[in-house]
Formats: structure tokens, sequence, C-alpha cells
């Protein structure tokens, strides 16, 4: 992430987060008319933003790895936290949302961030240049978990349909947390230098390379107004889900579509940090982003859940379709022929873009 100028206190980066958890605070739990749909629309585009710029303040304060697995990391658990809220209060019909929610988390960052980093890098640098060490680790760590955590459950026999019995959800759990954790510490100890922008990648602006980091303070304030940013994105989503229910409902769209609008709001901000990385040939950020944020939606999300089923009813169906193991193993698949050499070509951003549109119109058309 490049280092961002230095803002006043009243700067919009600064009030917006503030702005927006007002929005959701007199918002929440209200139907809004259409005016007001299209205002807190507004606020949350503005709160996406906001979170971008602090999260560059923050990654440019402590550096990569650290900057990548903070947004990742605070992304991921305030989604964790709204779909706890949601299954808890939502009762049998939540069942299989912890599992949509977390796949639609993995194509969108597998292919979507992936796809969208690579294609822009390319064509602006003619070759995407990353650290094939890193982003490989990432991508059979994320491959490792997903298949423990949504594939297996479709294939046991101690529980009818696509569900785990309880020892066999602990194990998942565990497992997934374990490997999260292993990754973290991959990453940011013993093996960081893969996770780093190669040596050899130049920026448009020199200057950057050069600039004055910010002060504690200026980057604790940032963790915080980042934080606000965040809770007001996935919450506001939360606010917006009636109208997108609606507007789905009203172009034929199946429910189900509705938990990947809500993923595609939740993860803009990385989206959109991973773009800006990408144009400053930055390659290996983007891909710390988008592998670190699918493999802490698994890694979290799973243990979380299988903690809450306790007091949940009802069935916890985590197994995918055949359809959605499909797109899950060529998701792999091409993961993995894209960054085992270190570096890619917009064909291959094209090519994981493809794979993203064939997912969202088969959660249209299924």
């Amino acid at each position: 992430m490049a280092p961002p100028t230095r803002s006043p206190l009243l700067s919009w980066a600064n009030v917006l987060p503030v702005v927006a958890l007002v929005v959701l605070v007199a918002t929440w739990g209200r139907s809004l008319p259409a005016i007001l749909v299209v205002l807190v629309a507004l606020v949350l585009a503005g709160a996406v933003l906001s979170a971008v710029h602090h999260a560059e303040v923050v990654a440019h304060r402590v550096g990569e790895p650290f900057g990548s697995l903070l947004l990742a990391v605070a992304v991921t658990i305030i989604e964790v936290a709204l779909i706890v809220t949601l299954t808890i209060s939502g009762g049998p019909e939540t069942a299989t949302l912890a599992r949509d929610t977390v796949f639609a988390a993995v194509m969108i960052t597998c292919n979507g961030i992936v796809g969208l980093s690579l294609l822009l890098g390319a064509r602006r640098y003619d070759l995407a240049v990353f650290n094939a060490e890193g982003s490989g680790a990432a991508l059979a760590t994320v491959a490792t978990v997903a298949t423990m955590s949504l594939v297996l459950p479709s294939f046991t026999t101690s529980r009818p349909g696509p569900e785990f019995s309880g020892s066999q959800l602990a194990f998942a759990a565990v497992a997934s947390l374990v490997l999260y954790v292993a990754f973290v510490l991959t990453q940011t100890v013993r093996h960081r230098d893969f996770f780093l922008p190669v040596a050899d990648g130049a920026t448009d602006d020199p200057e950057e390379e050069h600039a004055e980091p910010p002060t504690g303070r200026e980057a604790a304030t940032s963790v915080l107004l980042l934080l606000a940013a965040l809770v007001a994105v996935v919450g506001l989503a939360k606010v917006e889900s009636p109208a997108i229910e609606s507007g789905v409902a009203a172009v034929g769209f199946p429910p189900s579509f509705v938990g990947v609008v809500i993923a595609l709001l939740v993860l803009l901000p990385e989206t959109l940090a991973a773009s800006r990385a990408a144009l400053r040939n930055r390659l290996q950020t983007s891909l710390n982003l988008a592998f670190g944020s699918a493999l802490a939606s698994i890694g979290l999300t799973i243990p979380v859940i299988a903690v809450a089923s306790i007091w949940l009813e009802g069935p916890l169906l985590l197994g995918l379709g055949a359809t959605q193991m499909v797109l899950l193993a060529l998701t792999v698949v091409v993961g993995a022929l894209t960054v085992v050499p270190g570096r890619a070509t917009r064909l291959q951003g094209a090519v994981h873009l493809v794979v993203l549109a064939a997912f969202l119109f088969l959660a249209v058309n299924p």
C-alpha cells in the first residue's frame, strides 16, 4: 500500500467513519424509504473509502505484511460477528448462512481480488511480479482449510446431509484455527520475506519509498477509525439488505444471491486496497490481502460457528453442493498455475475474473 498524505483532524477520512456509525445507529432495524436507502448507500461507499485510507496509514506505519494482515483480520472478525448474530436470530432458515458466506468470500477473494489485481498490474507494467513462495503457501493453506471445512461435510456419513457430527465439527474447527495461526506465524515471523513485494518492483512515484511514516499516535488513531469504518460497512450492508432482497426478488434471482451481494459489499475495502497496491506494482500486497482474507474467513468463521453451534437450534450445513465444489476445485487449480511462476500476465487475471463471473452466474442460475 502506498503511504497516504497526512490528513487534518477534520478531514473526510476521519469524519466519515463517525458519520457512518451515527447513520448506522439511526437506521438499524428500521424500514427505510427509497431516498434514505440511497443516502445510506452513499454513506456506505464513503465508509469503504475511509477504511482503505486508514488501512494504508496503518500499513505504512507497521509495514508489510502486517498492514495487509490487519485489514484482512479486522474485516473477517466483524464479518464473523455479523454471521453469528444473523444465525442466532434467524433460526433454521440460516442453516447454510455460514457456508454460503464463507464460500462467497473465498470465490470473491481468490478470483475477484486476485484477478482484478493481476489485470491492473499487468496492464500497467506488462508483467505482474510477486513472490511465488509466499503466495503458493497461502493458496495451499486456503485450499486445505476450504476442503476440510466445506467439502468433507458432503461426504461424511455420521450425519445425514452435508453436516458434520459434533466431534467432526470440533476437529475441523481446531484444524482450521491451527493452520491459520501457523500461516500467520510464517507470514510475520519465520519467513516474512516471502510475503514482501519483490525487490525489483519500481513504482510510478519513487518518492513514496522515502515518505516519512506516520507517528504512533497517528497510526493508533487510524486503527480506531479503521475499525469504526469496518463496523459501519458491515452494519450498513445489513441495513441495506432489505432493499437488496427486494431488488433481488424483483429481478427474479434466488434468495441465496443476497448473501453474495452482501459479501461483495463487505469485501469492498480489501478490493479497493488490493487494486491500489496493484497499480503501484505491489502485487504481493494485493495477493496478501486476497489469500489472507480467504484464509481468515474460513480459519476464524468455522471455529466461532462451531462454538456457537452449542447454543444454535437446528442443523449447521457446511457441505458444498456439486457445482460449488467444481468451482472451488477450478479456483485452486487456476490459482496454483498462476502463483507458481511468480509472475503473471493479463491472461491470468482474465481467467480468474471469468471464474468469478461463472460463480456469480451460477448463483443466479443454479
